[in-house]
């Protein structure tokens, strides 16, 4: 049995207590097949409690398992836990596979997971493991954990938390582990020349089969033309984001196809709520006051966004989580709140005492997202409207994520990009609103500083029953609330666009990893 969006599959689960037995088939065998593949930017970390990031999360994924598994279409299986069962309202019982190794020999044992579980709790990763109380080793392939509160998602949480050897993370150490990396996954590191190149060989003795594609190389390719030219010349055979103007030319050359889906990735701009904010001189931060957010909002055109920077390949978000997800309420919309009305958001600059504006800056990337650089230049004219003066602080995404680091010291309006693949709602809320220094483990790229008691407390009644139900009608409260008080405007999702050439079979997920076990070449 699989878990799926909205808790359908779910909730028969939870309901039955039910044993969950399946073994994930591997690829066909084919010795000496290789791949390249060429992505955004190379990864920022080999090692899963290091940083988070797509390239990385691509990577961690080869290397590494989780517990329990996300397939390609959200729906959630076993992993290296072959069966789970729910023994109480707050205590899981899991069952690891029987010879399961590491790429260095070492058996897969349930003291493994306890170590990963308390490990997690002392690296930058604690989210991962927040509702988590107790984690035991029953024996050497069973693992008991209890949550704090009954918690209905945690098998979707686990699918998030990858499994480390015990015995050789502790002899190497966390700063080795980038460079070092062992875990169960179907891959293992060869070779990695930072900004160059990243290799993988197929693990031999991988638990679900070893992988059809022998070789897989990782190529960084920052520029989105020398990303396209690296495929048409041949040296690399699948792309990552495809620049949107390049789609209709690769279209018309005859050896390669366009491959497209609807991304989970939602870019955002964080507005920072602190009395005082780092990049505004005035006494009093504007975006305290909703009226200003509101009119940040009803500033910024994603229609034309999206016809003029995204080619029409993005989707105008209607709320933070897609319809899909647990705390999505059906028939409210971001951009019919707030449609763009720069006549409306000049009133309410007014209203709020700012009628002649103020200047601030906007930190943003070049390379992470599609087309970024242009979104926060067309911003910065959108803003100009509203007497908001958008000063462009634009870096690759290699300084980004330590410049905007919690506690934001310098940044005051960020646009950054959240997905959620767990289809639950929680994860982020708890993540990006819950008020900061609140919760072990909530809050902890809360980069507005924002804090509402309300939110908090409808997070925690969510991460506290055990029944889907109650935990979907609690997080509908708390996306009510969020779409009124913005403390986030979400712009769009984007559309995820590979191009690889003929011969090469590419299903695209919807989390937006290239996993290369699940991919084949003539």
């Amino acid at each position: 049995m699989s878990v799926s969006l909205k808790g359908r599959s779910y909730r028969r689960f939870l309901a039955t207590a039910c044993t969950v037995a399946a073994l994930l088939p591997g690829a066909a065998l084919a010795e000496g097949k290789s791949v390249t593949i060429g992505l955004t930017a190379d990864p920022s970390h080999l090692y899963p409690l290091a940083g988070e990031e797509l390239s990385s999360n691509i990577m961690y994924y080869h290397l590494y398992d989780p517990l329990v598994k996300r397939n390609a279409d959200l729906s959630f299986g076993p992993g290296l836990a072959e069966s789970w069962e729910v023994l109480d309202d707050t205590t899981w019982r899991f069952k690891l596979r029987e010879g399961v190794t590491f790429h260095n020999g070492n058996a897969l044992t349930a003291d493994d997971v306890v170590f990963t579980v308390e490990h997690a709790r002392k690296s930058i990763r604690p989210d991962l493991v927040a509702n988590i109380a107790e984690v035991t080793a029953v024996d050497d392939l069973t693992v008991e954990i209890k949550t704090p509160q009954p918690y209905a998602v945690l098998a979707m949480d686990l699918a998030e938390l990858l499994i480390l050897d015990r015995e050789y993370t502790t002899a190497t150490g966390d700063e080795q582990m980038d460079l070092k990396p062992v875990g169960t996954g179907p891959y293992k590191l060869t070779e990695w020349i930072k900004e160059e190149k990243l290799v993988l060989e197929a693990f031999d003795d991988y638990w679900a089969g070893k992988a059809g594609i022998q070789t897989v190389t990782f190529r960084p390719v920052t520029n989105p033309a020398t990303r396209t030219a690296a495929l048409l010349t041949g040296e690399v055979d699948v792309i990552q984001d495809l620049a949107v103007r390049d789609v209709e030319r690769v279209k018309r050359e005859g050896d390669f196809e366009v491959l497209t889906r609807p991304s989970l990735l939602n870019v955002v701009l964080a507005m920072d709520t602190r009395e005082k904010s780092p990049t505004i001189s005035l006494a009093k931060n504007p975006m305290t006051d909703v009226r200003v957010r509101e009119a940040i909002a009803r500033a910024i055109d994603v229609d034309a966004i999206n016809k003029i920077v995204m080619n029409g390949l993005a989707t105008p978000s209607t709320q933070y989580v897609p319809s899909s997800h647990l705390g999505y309420v059906e028939g409210m919309n971001f951009r019919e709140m707030y449609p763009h009305d720069v006549e409306k958001g000049l009133e309410l600059m007014k209203e709020a005492g700012y009628a002649d504006g103020f200047t601030m800056t906007l930190d943003a990337t070049n390379n992470r997202y599609v087309n970024d650089a242009q979104i926060a230049q067309a911003l910065a004219s959108m803003l100009a409207k509203v007497n908001i003066d958008l000063q462009l602080n634009i870096m690759p995404k290699s300084n980004f994520w330590g410049y905007i680091r919690v506690p934001t010291e310098k940044s005051s309006f960020i646009m950054s990009g959240w997905d959620v693949p767990s289809g639950d709602a929680g994860s982020m809320y708890g993540a990006l609103f819950y008020t900061r220094g609140q919760k072990e483990g909530y809050g902890q790229v809360n980069r507005g500083s924002y804090s509402n008691p309300e939110v908090d407390a409808l997070v925690d009644k969510a991460d506290s029953t055990s029944k889907i139900e109650e935990r979907d009608a609690y997080l509908q409260e708390a996306t009510k609330i969020l779409m009124k008080d913005i403390p986030m405007v979400p712009v769009h999702y984007e559309q995820d666009i590979y191009a690889v050439r003929k011969g090469v079979t590419l299903e695209p997920r919807v989390d937006k990893f290239l996993w290369a076990y699940e991919m084949d070449v003539e």
